[in-house]
């Protein structure tokens, strides 16, 4: 039976039941109880919710709510579509005229005008099995958005890369670690998912009051506690406590949160013998105060200190094929000594004169300390066997490598930004913002690897067996740089949204520009976006959307530092011509709500700056000197495929290419491809308080397995598909729900539950990056593959006073 309602699922749904659903809500939104409904000869009363449900007459009618002290609503109440939603603003009959209806009503505590933003369930979040983090692993499952490494909280979106997504928090932009080259080296996302109370993400095509990045952007709101509290949890790879409270009178709260992380028994499932210990350690803090009705101010703070030592024994990786098995043995001498601080704080001051106009003016500034150390030398024999006997056969080459870094970065930022919003009425909005910011970018490089095979320096001119080798001994790379700049950067943006009615249809518009200029390379960039949409008066629940405009990547350390490690000042910003087009269909099936999301895109860009993918980071050759373009196709079905509970299966096909210097079209690092990925939720029927949670991802490998620093036109090897599976169990001991629990010591306890995640469940070996070896005596480069984290079972109890 269960197989049968998963194929449904795929197909057209049964025609919607015929009913409206009313809600109706007051000025500060909160439901609107036991108003009074007359439709059809019939009464009705909003529940505590302000939701009545109310069967479709077979006829024209009108419905009309009334509540003491309020205004009230009319309506005629036409036949289709079968299911109609009907959302309503009750306003105080002192304060207005006339009552409208909302057109467009989101399930957000914060006003969302953008319609590409996806909402994201904080609890599902923080209950989802990641190792990169709550948030990101939970974005993950998205259709648009890609990642090779379990072990990283960055992500690509549609094409792009890590660096072109936008983070805010509470409308703060937030800025990552520059150095980090190896996903092992990441350690807590600056999110924290115990503070979070909206999250929203748009996957491209988003609103002018969003910066200048062509990817996406992530927007987090963190809550305000409504009383004490203090909650935990602890696990064999780290802990957090975090505890809130708020005044009597409520104008006071603070909510705290720490957190620890140790990710060495993870890092334990590597196939090598190395000595690893990575620490991180944060601290944030969310303030707020209101003063009055109108007044009111916050703080937001942050602190984060990761400290990450390794020191590399031995490694043996077995590689090529089954008719030419090859081994290579690598043994270590030295260490990497890496350490990343990073501080933010911001104070905000909100002013609300009325319900149509708010003003709101951030002071924000942004610390990161980061150095990255190392001096590794290692020497390697790579050999290969007899396919029958297993007996090793004379060594295709043996050599050594040294790797030595001394780097280290220093960036302040500090500004202000202003933003104000007027609002006529429920369904229109006027938004304006202006944004100033000094950076301070202290960068010093120094950092080379030199290869030897076989007593020859590598890279080397092949010179015929006997005959003098004269050339000088040549480095595979070096890059050194003293650099400092103090730039500033001024942005501004313009926007209107307006909710109405085209004849039977509701429409939306967003529509406005925004516009910035950086002082270090004296650049202006405008950026017009719009966004469109139109929900028909059909029988089934459709909504297109059309968004787009033009997006820049605005440069900044990464993008403005070349291959040699010097800073250009003549740098443009890359930029993108993006169109979406997306439909959203909502139907119920098996009497439960589901959703089918389609979104197809298409971007032209041009200015690219062409960049190599090391592992994890991200160098760019620092010249404006490639074009391209991306393409692509999502899909997510969402919906309760367990009663109660959300699940979804997304699926992408997705390319971007790139022509660099005119050579011809190439796939771009990120090139994606196929992509499928699955988030699932359930609980047993008979335990309730038994539950799981699921994530599976299966994506085809990335083309950024090439040699760093060499002609991508030579290399385009594919990495191999990335396949991972992560389990989390879970068993609620008390709740505020079932198992609520009154008196004695467990009385005190609103929350206790005691967790097993499985991470990598199937133990297949993923490749992040490959590791190339060259033959001195064939010319012949081998990839060895650089593995990812294996089977690990983790413990985890929480809990909530």
């Amino acid at each position: 039976m269960k197989k049968i309602q998963l194929l449904f699922l795929f197909i057209l749904p049964f025609l919607a039941f015929s009913q409206i659903n009313l809600k109706i809500l007051d000025e500060n939104g909160a439901p609107v109880s036991g108003a009074k409904i007359s439709y059809n000869n019939q009464q009705f009363l909003t529940d505590a919710s302000g939701f009545a449900k109310i069967p479709l007459a077979s006829t024209v009618e009108t419905l009309s709510a009334e509540k003491e002290n309020f205004k009230s609503f009319s309506k005629t109440i036409k036949l289709f579509p079968k299911t109609q939603n009907v959302n309503v603003l009750f306003v105080k009959v002192a304060n207005e005229s006339q009552i409208q209806e909302v057109v467009f009503q989101k399930k957000a505590k914060t006003k969302i005008t953008d319609l590409t933003s996806v909402e994201i369930s904080a609890k599902e979040a923080q209950q989802v099995a990641s190792l990169s983090g709550g948030i990101e692993g939970l974005l993950k499952t998205l259709p648009s958005v890609n990642s090779n490494s379990e072990l990283s909280s960055q992500y690509m979106v549609r094409g792009g890369n890590f660096d072109e997504n936008l983070i805010y928090i509470n409308d703060i932009e937030i800025y990552r670690p520059n150095l980090i080259r190896n996903s092992l080296q990441e350690g807590l996302s600056i999110i924290n998912p115990d503070m979070v109370s909206n999250i929203n993400f748009s996957a491209g095509g988003f609103e002018p009051k969003y910066g200048d990045k062509m990817s996406s952007s992530l927007n987090i709101y963190y809550r305000q506690p409504t009383k004490f509290e203090l909650s935990g949890e602890a696990s064999l790879i780290g802990g957090r406590l975090s505890t809130g409270f708020a005044s009597k009178n409520k104008k006071l709260s603070a909510l705290f949160s720490a957190r620890y992380r140790n990710t060495n028994l993870v890092l334990n499932t590597l196939n090598e013998d190395t000595d690893f210990n990575p620490q991180y350690q944060d601290f944030q803090s969310y303030i707020n105060y209101d003063i009055n009705s109108k007044w009111a101010i916050s703080f937001l703070g942050y602190y984060s200190k990761n400290d990450f030592e390794v020191i590399p024994k031995q490694k043996v990786v077995d590689f090529g094929s089954l008719l030419q098995p090859i081994k290579l043995t690598v043994g270590y001498s030295g260490k990497e000594d890496d350490q990343y601080r990073n501080m933010m704080g911001t104070a905000t001051i909100t002013f609300k004169p009325s319900k149509k106009w708010k003003f709101t003016l951030d002071n924000f500034a942004y610390q990161n300390r980061e150095k990255e150390y190392y001096d590794i030398a290692s020497g390697y024999e790579l050999q290969t066997f007899d396919p029958e006997t297993g007996a090793p056969i004379t060594s295709y080459d043996v050599g050594g490598q040294i790797n030595h870094a001394r780097n280290d970065l220093l960036v302040k930022t500090y500004g202000a930004q202003f933003k104000a919003r007027f609002s006529p009425d429920v369904n229109t909005d006027y938004e304006i913002g202006f944004k100033i910011e000094k950076e301070n970018l202290q960068d010093l490089t120094n950092e080379f690897q030199l290869i030897d095979s076989i007593g020859y320096n590598s890279p080397r001119n092949f010179v015929n067996p006997g005959t003098l080798d004269a050339s000088q001994l040549a480095l595979k790379y070096s890059i050194q740089g003293e650099n400092h700049i103090q730039p500033t950067r001024m942005s501004a943006y313009a926007q209107y949204s307006k909710k109405f009615y085209w004849g039977e249809n509701k429409m939306f518009v967003n529509a406005g520009a925004r516009i910035a200029h950086w002082s270090f390379n004296d650049e202006t960039i405008i950026s017009p976006r719009a966004q469109i949409a139109i929900k028909p008066n059909w029988d089934m629940d459709m909504l297109f959307k059309l968004s787009g405009g033009i997006y820049y990547q605005a440069p900044f350390y990464k993008e403005i530092k070349d291959l040699q490690g010097n800073f250009n000042s003549n740098i443009k910003s890359q930029k993108s011509i993006q169109v979406i087009l997306a439909n959203d269909y909502e139907f119920k099936m098996v009497d439960r709500p589901f959703k089918l999301t389609t979104e197809a895109y298409y971007k032209k860009m041009t200015d690219l700056i062409p960049y190599y993918q090391d592992n994890v980071r991200i160098r760019y050759s620092g010249k404006n000197n490639a074009k391209g373009y991306a393409y692509g196709l999502d899909t997510r079905l969402f919906g309760e495929f367990v009663p109660g509970v959300d699940s979804w299966i997304s699926a992408s096909y997705a390319r971007v290419f790139e022509n660099i210097d005119d050579k011809g079209y190439i796939p771009r690092p990120t090139d994606q491809r196929l992509r499928f990925a699955l988030f699932y939720q359930d609980y047993m029927p008979r335990f309730p308080s038994m539950r799981v949670n699921l994530t599976l991802t299966y994506a085809n490998g990335l083309p950024n397995g090439a040699p760093v620093f060499t002609d991508p036109y030579q290399y385009q090897r594919t990495l191999p598909s990335y396949k991972r599976v992560d389990i989390g169990l879970s068993k609620v001991f008390i709740d505020q729900k079932d198992n609520k629990v009154n008196g004695g010591f467990w009385g005190n306890f609103k929350e206790l539950t005691l967790g097993v995640q499985i991470y990598n469940a199937f133990n297949i070996n993923n490749t992040i990056a490959n590791q190339w070896l060259t033959d001195v005596n064939s010319g012949l480069a081998y990839p060895v593959p650089v593995n990812l984290t294996g089977r690990f079972f983790n413990v985890k109890l929480e809990f909530k006073l």
